[in-house]
């Protein structure tokens, strides 16, 4: 698919001749993740077994297939060894296909083929037929996912914004995020309208499941201190479960205490003519309620309350596409 495709925070441009994206370096090298591929429960999957008994634990990269730094990570675990404890660890690479044409000289276009792959996990679409390659994978996957305990899903972000969890709606996940605390800021949303998100799959949102899924958001895609934040969510997330071996990983000592912001709205363009009014990157607090912030087309975008958290603008929005969401930190 060419063109503008969509993000967890708003959308990416395959578009060389953008002056903004043709200044994003490219940090990281895409590592060679072959050896991973077979092998496994699923193509592109590694599972393994502890001595013990205790929950799955899984963690997901390449949900969105130029987002390198989620499977420079598992390639490191995978090649020193790890395996859990107790319980079970699945490490999975998900959408492959789309990272088997990343090309450094234009990352955003691998960020998927057909469809946005984070938008796909709503069971009655997964239990339709499938076109997309994005689907079909999601499909391929789910029976794993259906196991699975805690899920950790690693992002990163194409500008410039603070690091952060992202729980959905459930209190469960919001709670561990907090008691994990790196990265400190937790944010709380409704998803998005225009399809569920992995973390949004119903074994992980239901009301009545006790299962628990968190997205961290990392930081810049091609940055290597992006996979030193996803390593230390993941190091955080497998010691809490009790799977992590001992005498395993790095100490990520807290930057700060964690905080909680709730989204109270998400502002979706209605018109190619979106822009913001100031240089915002994501994490600005705005002091005053009704603060201009952005036009969509003739349409003002203002603060709904005082102290407003600006939660992952973009600086490139499609239309019917998320382009920042609002939200109020809660005590």
């Amino acid at each position: 698919m060419s063109g503008r495709v969509s993000g967890p925070g708003g959308s990416e441009s395959a578009n060389k001749a953008d002056p903004l994206l043709s200044q994003i370096p490219v940090r990281l090298a895409a590592p060679d993740i072959s050896p991973w591929l077979n092998g496994g429960p699923l193509r592109g999957v590694q599972s393994f077994t502890g001595s013990e008994p205790g929950p799955h634990v899984a963690i997901t990269a390449l949900i969105h297939g130029n987002e390198i730094g989620g499977a420079i990570l598992l390639d490191r675990w995978l090649r020193e060894g790890l395996r859990p404890a107790r319980g079970r660890l699945s490490l999975i690479f998900a959408n492959i296909d789309a990272f088997a044409r990343f090309d450094p000289n234009d990352p955003t276009q691998s960020r998927y083929l057909d469809e946005d792959m984070n938008r796909v996990w709503d069971p009655a679409r997964l239990a339709a037929p499938m076109r997309s390659i994005e689907a079909r994978r999601a499909r391929e996957l789910r029976p794993l996912i259906d196991t699975v305990d805690l899920l950790l899903d690693l992002h990163s972000m194409l500008w410039q914004r603070r690091a952060l969890f992202i729980t959905g709606v459930s209190d469960k996940a919001r709670d561990l995020a907090l008691k994990l605390g790196t990265p400190p800021l937790v944010v709380a949303d409704e998803g998005h309208a225009n399809g569920r998100r992995l973390v949004d799959y119903p074994r992980f949102s239901a009301p009545d499941s006790d299962k628990i899924g968190l997205l961290v958001e990392a930081g810049l895609h091609w940055e290597p201190s992006t996979i030193e934040t996803m390593e230390a969510a993941a190091t955080a997330m497998l010691r809490e479960s009790g799977i992590m071996p001992e005498g395993w990983g790095k100490d990520f000592p807290p930057s700060e205490p964690p905080r909680l912001a709730r989204v109270t709205r998400t502002v979706v363009a209605v018109s190619h003519r979106f822009g913001f009014l100031g240089p915002y990157c994501g994490g600005e607090v705005i002091p005053r309620r009704n603060t201009l912030i952005a036009l969509d087309g003739e349409e003002e975008i203002r603060t709904p309350h005082d102290n407003c958290l600006l939660v992952m603008p973009s600086l490139r929005v499609m239309r019917g596409h998320t382009a920042v969401r609002l939200a109020r930190f809660e005590s």
